[in-house]
């Protein structure tokens, strides 16, 4: 069985996904005021920011970052742990 890390907040999702989620949640002025690039800022579309993001890793960290943030509430949630009480 392969290692899976799952504190890791990334892991699983794919860059698609974590674009259409920021998308919806901040709009693309949002992720352009966080985020200034040309690809957010101008006729922005899912298509050309994959592809700058996929050529681009320093944009690409910080989308991932802005993500991470956005969603802090959701990877922060831990589910409670069955009581064991054999009483």
């Amino acid at each position: 069985m392969p290692h899976q890390n799952f504190k890791d907040p990334l892991h699983g999702v794919t860059l698609k996904v974590i674009l259409g989620r920021l998308v919806e949640q901040v709009g693309w002025k949002g992720l352009s005021a966080s985020i200034p690039v040309r690809c957010f800022m101008f006729e922005p579309t899912l298509t050309s920011s994959l592809r700058f993001l996929r050529q681009t890793p320093w944009a690409r960290k910080k989308v991932e970052a802005l993500y991470v943030k956005v969603f802090k509430k959701r990877f922060c949630a831990i589910p409670p742990k069955p009581s064991s009480s054999f009483s």
